[in-house]
């Protein structure tokens, strides 16, 4: 069983952040908060990371 760890948002990362946002977005946030994030499939990790690494080329070229 995963362990429960509180989260602080105020002592995340932009990039934890956003993470987090993509999974709410994604509707996998309620599975992340109560399982880990080890719980979560391949593909739902890659479409975590793939909407990670879109974002932060949208802010990179907004720059």
């Amino acid at each position: 069983m995963a362990k429960k760890k509180e989260i602080r948002l105020s002592e995340l990362t932009e990039e934890e952040k956003m993470k987090y946002e993509i999974a709410e977005e994604l509707g996998l946030l309620d599975k992340v908060l109560k399982e880990g994030w080890r719980s979560l499939s391949s593909k739902e990790t890659g479409k975590i990371g793939g909407l990670v690494t879109k974002k932060r080329r949208e802010m990179r070229v907004a720059k």
